[in-house]
């Protein structure tokens, strides 16, 4: 069975030659998919966050690779390798901080250049639909990894999105979560609803309920209040990029977290895919930081919240050190308070 089919929440399809992405900004009032023709409009939807989440966005990018090339083999069969180059860097810069968007375009570059003449679309379709339902498979079975980790009866908080929307399917952090509460593992689930785009509040919370799985949303600045006085268990978050020393870069509003979990005593789980590890990068210091319009802050549903004249400071992701992470969840194994020698271990390397 299509490992896809397993799950209520589709994030990504590919459907008669056409992508289509279930349109992130509208939900949860609307469920509505985007057809994307063309790498240029995937590029734009990558921009204007039709979809997000790090390994969601390089999966978008390798079906656009396919866009990419099936309109330069058509107007330039000779000489499509070339004429790509342009739209793979225009797509590779969409958004800088995710390193899963760099990653799986050098991975459908290499595959560019390895096409057969003979049929150079179907090569290239069959390994996205790889990069695809690998990461299905990866976050399985991180989702068994983490839920190994938990007490039971825990109670966990979850900070942004980091489930099947997120994702190729199932999730990272979610699916540590939909693992643990399968199992019994989890008595109480509580989404931060992560200013300003509200990702937690429109995604998480309607995800989890997809699901059957019971969320009370939590608002950012009550995290401290709740860990004091509510017994909170775990932390469980996903990763935009994780530095070779175990820094990780996520949502802004996860290094305070980590910050208020090792203060009370709660653990820190990070849940994310080895294609989010970025080994040329020494520390989470050389990590590039989005910022993004202001206007995301002045403003919610359109409606100005904040007076003319007010300015607003709108960095899309933060810096959690390593020394506050309690595990690292990934699908090759398990890293107990990260840094750059149990990173190297994940890939056997002993350097």
């Amino acid at each position: 069975m299509d490992v896809r089919a397993r799950d209520k929440v589709h994030a990504i399809k590919w459907s008669s030659d056409r992508l289509l992405l279930l349109d992130q900004r509208l939900l949860p009032e609307r469920k509505e998919y985007i057809s994307i023709a063309t790498c240029r409009d995937a590029t734009r939807a990558i921009r204007d966050m039709v979809v997000r989440g790090a390994p969601a966005i390089g999966i978008t990018a390798a079906y656009a690779v396919v866009l990419a090339a099936r309109e330069h083999v058509v107007a330039s069969p000779k000489q499509w390798r070339e004429a790509i180059k342009t739209d793979l860097q225009e797509l590779s810069e969409a958004r800088p901080t995710a390193v899963n968007l760099r990653w799986a375009v050098d991975r459908m570059r290499s595959t560019i250049a390895s096409a057969p003449d003979s049929d150079p679309l179907g090569y290239l379709l069959a390994e996205a639909k790889s990069i695809h339902d690998q990461d299905i498979a990866a976050n399985r079975r991180m989702g068994a990894l983490g839920a190994d980790l938990l007490n039971k009866h825990a109670t966990v908080l979850t900070h942004c999105n980091a489930g099947a929307l997120a994702t190729g399917g199932y999730g990272t952090a979610l699916g540590v979560i939909r693992a643990g509460f399968a199992a019994g593992k989890i008595k109480h689930i509580y989404a931060g609803e992560t200013r300003p785009w509200l990702q937690g509040a429109r995604l998480t919370a309607w995800e989890l309920l997809q699901e059957d799985i019971p969320v009370m949303l939590l608002p950012d600045s009550a995290a401290a209040h709740v860990m004091r006085s509510h017994g909170l268990d775990w932390v469980i978050v996903g990763a935009d990029r994780v530095a070779a020393n175990g820094d990780v870069a996520n949502k802004i509003g996860t290094y305070s977290l980590a910050v208020l979990a090792r203060e009370h005593g709660v653990g820190f789980m990070v849940v994310a895919p080895t294609s989010t590890i970025d080994r040329h990068l020494d520390a989470g210091a050389d990590i590039e930081i989005e910022l993004r319009d202001s206007e995301e802050v002045l403003t919610c549903g359109g409606r100005r919240i904040a007076p003319e004249g007010a300015r607003a400071f709108n960095a899309v992701f933060d810096i959690t050190p390593a020394e506050l992470i309690d595990y690292l969840v990934t699908e090759k194994g398990v890293v107990e308070r990260p840094d750059a020698t149990g990173i190297r271990a994940l890939y056997d390397d002993p350097r």
